[in-house]
């Protein structure tokens, strides 16, 4: 049977690093910051936490690392679009394309190798019930980000900022404070997003590994609106998509139309999307 147990295990896995990526993103929507950087993010997180497990034979520190490498990576878009006042979508294009270059540039340098590195020594991350501990944690980072969200008045602060800054600050809150805590947050979960797609997923890295699933975890934000649950479910979605293109490819068709599956279903809801809003009358007085 196509539909079955072990397909919803592998969209499960699959879904992990996008919707780790797409809530880091989420956060910044909130906050009022566009934030398409998390392609580059989850890249070099990739890279340092395979780096760091390959040479300390430990994957907890390469997840630590990875956390870490991408949070100061993040500083980029949050000096350049929150102090500086910068173009977000120009900073987080040019993020992408360095952590690219940049990690492709490390591999020949640290490993002398080029294209992939995959050692048998290289430690990967425990599987609990099927799962790296990764996966459990990006479900529980949905409830927490939804509790933040709705409930807590930091999440609400936050909120502000991202609705109307101006009448958040006369209130004595800090926007950019806020706005610089998020996109470094957003780091921190591209990072553990990186080390699930290098250290629970597989056990290697190869050059622009994440092919790609940063920009759909940004169409992720965009279907679930921001919102911790409807980012859940839109990756829930493209997991499924990732898992049916390789059930399809074990069946015999070509790989290169079953790796186009994830990427067919975001340009096929980014069109719904799109199409919804048009239809959606607007309110009498409104601008066009």
């Amino acid at each position: 049977m196509f539909l079955d147990s072990d397909l919803l295990m592998s969209a499960l896995r699959a879904l992990t690093p996008i919707l780790l990526a797409a809530l880091g993103g989420a956060l910044c929507e909130r906050a009022g910051v566009f934030n398409i950087g998390l392609e580059g993010m989850m890249l070099l997180g990739c890279f340092t936490s395979v780096a760091t497990s390959w040479f300390t034979g430990s994957p907890w520190l390469g997840v630590l690392a990875a956390a870490l490498a991408a949070a100061a990576y993040s500083l980029i878009l949050a000096v350049g679009a929150v102090t500086l006042k910068g173009d977000a979508v120009v900073l987080g294009i040019a993020m992408n394309l360095l952590a690219v270059g940049l990690t492709s540039f490390l591999l020949r340098t640290v490993f002398g190798v080029q294209g992939t590195f995959d050692d048998p020594s290289l430690q990967g991350l425990p599987l609990i019930g099927g799962f790296s501990p990764l996966a459990h944690l990006s479900w529980a980072a949905v409830a927490v980000a939804a509790l933040l969200l709705s409930r807590h008045v930091w999440g609400l602060r936050l909120r502000g900022v991202g609705e109307a800054p101006d009448a958040a600050a006369t209130l004595g809150v800090r926007p950019a404070t806020y706005q610089y805590g998020v996109i470094l947050l957003s780091g921190v979960l591209c990072g553990l997003a990186g080390a699930q797609l290098a250290l629970g997923n597989v056990t290697l890295f190869t050059e622009n590994m994440t092919a790609g699933r940063g920009w759909i975890a940004v169409v992720a934000v965009m279907l679930g609106r921001a919102a911790p649950l409807g980012v859940l479910l839109a990756a829930l979605l493209f997991g499924l998509a990732e898992a049916a293109g390789f059930r399809l490819q074990g069946l015999g068709l070509p790989q290169q139309a079953t790796d186009a599956a994830p990427y067919v279903v975001t340009l096929g809801a980014l069109f719904l999307t799109t199409a919804r809003r048009r239809r959606t009358p607007r309110p009498s007085g409104a601008r066009s």
